[in-house]
């Protein structure tokens, strides 16, 4: 009798649990999921922050021909507006040298090049000041294979100057109105010394201090920013120091990874970990903009002019399927938290560590050098698909928008972290063929539908589905591509329609469908009213 009333104790406990876990609005399990929806239940104009910006490496990477076309691609299928690179007042943009007297001496023949492309895409540049030309240079230290100088200006006078003579240039070149949309971030990581940056934080505000006032001469509404460090530091400190000198600030800038510990490889040798954690990079994102809540300058922009899943040029998680549904999580925590989350980077067409030996070998970009498009790529050219207006939606892992046509589109995905712990370093992990494990049925449930035929377009990401590193794999990893493997793999992952079919919705106005899904699939589907 006792050992029955123990067993009932338990049943009611457990059927009580699950009441208060759907009372609760708890995230139900994958083999339960429902996204339900309605119409005509808005939560507003839909958020694009995360196609505000995406980085590149170099400045000089970008006069290349295939750098070019690449970013052309990139623009009419995820319509970024902003691209960020390192590297425009390095030695070989030739922007700054001294005659024999000592006086400075400006040519701006390469960065016109660059930014008249980048303007002709209809694109705008976000101005990363860095790194130092050798004639205005301290010291003699440079990091990356292209040798980009790290040490503070000899004459701070002087790059001040050079910073105004430059914004002038900008100014009289594309029009003081298209300037002023623009940003302009002040170095690279200076936390990140020796690295990035000789001098200390103090250097670094100093630095900060004659840009930001060599910027605001030519135009007060030119914007200005910084710290652009590594991990999000010195958030607080750099509004401190603004807010108590008087000195202009219109933005902080920082970054974040999505992996455990360090903060820097220069030539893609570091074992990395993906970090376990739910909160990684959107706890940083969030932790950042509270920091700026909390200053004496509460309403500053916030921009991630870096994020990624990992911040090495060598590791494989960038070129594996995971990326796709990683890409979507991250971006789904952090919300409305900053301003901008600009993506390292959109190439592999990436030389910090030197020219790569191989088609795919862990770089950051979203396309490899072919012009491969990586799963991560279909993250963002499937979130440029979702309409204007996002609805109304519980489920943590989707976004549900309609655009004016009266179309629907739903974005869903599964992330797992399949990562097998700190033991098994990513070089050795994501290199293998990873199957997905299946994760039960997502149901959809659209109501509030105009009665009428429709076209539903079934889009995917996942093992082997636009999986062009799986393909690589399949071929034995080859040291080159040649012509017809590159064509083969391009053609087989171009995140072309997956499938089609059509849809009547009678006066009750609701459609809704199941899905199986598997570990890390992403869906996109497009309910076109006919």
């Amino acid at each position: 009798m006792k050992r029955n009333l123990i067993v009932l104790f338990v049943l009611i406990s457990l059927i009580n649990g699950q009441l208060f876990a759907q009372n609760s609005g708890a995230q139900k399990s994958s083999e339960d999921r429902i996204i339900k929806v309605d119409y005509n239940k808005s939560a507003g104009a839909f958020n694009t922050m995360f196609k505000e910006c995406v980085g590149a490496g170099r400045a000089n990477e970008g006069l290349r021909a295939d750098w070019q076309q690449q970013l052309t691609m990139l623009k009419k299928d995820c319509d970024f507006k902003y691209i960020r690179m390192h590297g425009l007042l390095s030695d070989d943009m030739a922007v700054y040298y001294e005659d024999e007297k000592g006086n400075s001496q400006y040519n701006y023949q390469y960065v016109d090049a660059l930014f008249d492309f980048i303007v002709s895409i209809k694109m705008k540049p976000f101005v990363e000041l860095g790194f130092m030309p050798s004639g205005l240079a301290s010291g003699k230290q440079t990091i990356f294979w292209w040798k980009g100088n790290v040490t503070p200006p000899k004459d701070y006078k002087k790059w001040e100057d050079f910073i105004q003579h430059l914004t002038v240039h900008f100014t009289e070149r594309y029009g003081a109105e298209e300037v002023k949309t623009w940003y302009f971030e002040v170095w690279n990581e200076p936390n990140l010394s020796p690295g990035f940056w000789t001098g200390t934080q103090q250097d670094y505000f100093k630095l900060y201090e004659y840009a930001a006032r060599g910027i605001k001469s030519v135009n007060t509404a030119y914007k200005v920013g910084g710290p652009a460090t590594a991990g999000a530091a010195w958030v607080p400190e750099t509004i401190d120091f603004c807010a108590k000198n008087k000195v202009p600030i219109d933005f902080i800038s920082t970054h974040t990874y999505g992996v455990k510990s360090g903060y820097l490889d220069e030539f893609g040798t570091s074992g990395t970990i993906l970090n376990k954690e739910d909160t990684s990079v959107s706890g940083d994102v969030l932790n950042s903009r509270q920091q700026i809540a909390n200053s004496a300058k509460p309403n500053l922009e916030l921009h991630y002019t870096e994020w990624s899943s990992s911040y090495t040029p060598a590791d494989p998680i960038h070129d594996s399927y995971h990326s796709a549904a990683y890409i979507l999580q991250k971006l789904k925590q952090v919300g409305n938290a900053a301003n901008s989350m600009s993506y390292w980077v959109f190439t592999d067409i990436f030389e910090e560590a030197g020219p790569r030996y191989t088609p795919f070998h862990g770089g950051f970009g979203l396309l490899n050098l072919q012009g491969i498009k990586k799963p991560a790529y279909f993250s963002y050219s499937f979130l440029n698909k979702l309409g204007e207006t996002e609805l109304e939606n519980k489920d943590t892992s989707s976004w549900v928008c309609k655009n004016s046509k009266g179309d629907v589109q739903l974005l869903f995905w599964d992330f797992t972290n399949t990562h097998p712990g700190d033991k098994v370093l990513n070089q050795n992990y994501y290199i293998q063929d990873l199957p997905s494990k299946e994760k039960g049925k997502v149901k959809i449930e659209i109501d509030g539908l105009q009665k009428g035929k429709y076209i539903l377009e079934i889009y995917k990401v996942g093992y082997k589905v636009n999986d062009a590193y799986a393909d690589y794999l399949s071929m034995g990893r080859p040291k080159q591509l040649t012509v017809a493997q590159v064509h083969q793999i391009k053609e087989k992952n171009s995140g072309a329609l997956l499938a089609s079919e059509k849809v009547i919705i009678d006066s009750k106005g609701t459609y809704s469908k199941d899905f199986s899904i598997n570990e890390n699939d992403v869906f996109l589907l497009n309910l076109v009213k006919q």
